[in-house]
């Protein structure tokens, strides 16, 4: 449901890399505690509407959510269609078990909201990326083999908030961060705190997250003194028996505005 997408300031880093060469191990060794979503609600299928806001609370996308499933397996395709003409979309394939494990993800976004367009697909099983590369004014494909881990969320970081583990303080996923040179970082998901909503006059009650990128290595060490740290993502989900997505405050793109992801609802015209 959002991209992450990194500049690169390879001459700076280099220059100081020896500064921090220790800090780059701890950084690295942290990755390797990112873990599985574990299935406690299956998902079944659904058709969503969404709206995006931007920061004074106009409405500038349209989305909807449409979800089906062929035995284990979920399709899931999100897609925000924006009053300018640009586009966010975004479709997923994985399975649910005992873990949700991401099969394949293709995620676009093009147009003039979107500064720096973004047409990453990932074979998690295939341990493939293909992503388009734009230089000197001409476009090309490419295709990678990357060690990709079994927890990657592309495209199922609302499912992080809705099956969060209980009395957990804390859990760390993967995430394909998608560029001209895709990057693997972490999600750090904590609990923060509870908030009220309304549904017609009667008063609920949600759960709040927090979502923090660790960019790791070099990068990562260096992205807060630049100014390069990706902002951090809130998130809400309905308490209750089973847990639904509410909203979503973020930036869609890195360095991006801060916009609010909504469920909505229909209006009526007499």
């Amino acid at each position: 449901m959002f991209a992450i997408a990194f500049q690169s300031r390879q001459g700076f880093l280099l220059a100081i890399s020896f500064i921090v060469s220790a800090l780059v191990f701890i950084a690295l060794a942290d990755r390797a505690s990112a873990e599985p979503i574990p299935v406690k609600e299956k998902q079944g299928a659904m058709y969503a509407f969404l709206v995006l806001k931007s920061p004074d609370g106009r409405v500038i996308a349209d989305g909807d959510q449409v979800e089906t499933i062929d035995g284990d397996k979920v399709r899931s395709r999100v897609i925000f269609r924006f009053r300018d003409g640009s586009i966010d979309d975004e479709s997923s394939v994985y399975t649910q078990g005992a873990v949700f494990r991401l099969l394949t993800d293709h995620h676009i976004q093009k147009g003039p909201s979107f500064p720096d367009p973004v047409d990453l697909s990932i074979n998690a099983s295939g341990r493939t990326v293909r992503f388009r590369v734009a230089k000197t004014g001409k476009e090309k494909v490419q295709t990678e083999h990357m060690d990709l881990p079994s927890d990657l969320v592309n495209g199922l970081t609302s499912l992080v908030v809705e099956n969060f583990p209980k009395n957990q303080a804390e859990m760390k996923v993967s995430y394909l961060a998608g560029s001209s040179k895709p990057r693997l970082v972490t999600l750090l998901v904590k609990p923060d705190g509870e908030d009220v909503y309304r549904i017609g006059g009667v008063i609920r009650h949600s759960k709040k997250f927090k979502v923090h990128i660790e960019i790791g290595g070099i990068a990562g060490v260096i992205a807060p003194l630049i100014g390069k740290q990706p902002s951090d993502i809130e998130m809400w989900v309905s308490e209750g028996e089973v847990p639904i997505f509410l909203k979503m405050v973020g930036p869609l793109y890195a360095n991006g505005p801060i916009w609010t992801t909504e469920i909505a609802c229909p209006t009526w015209s007499k």
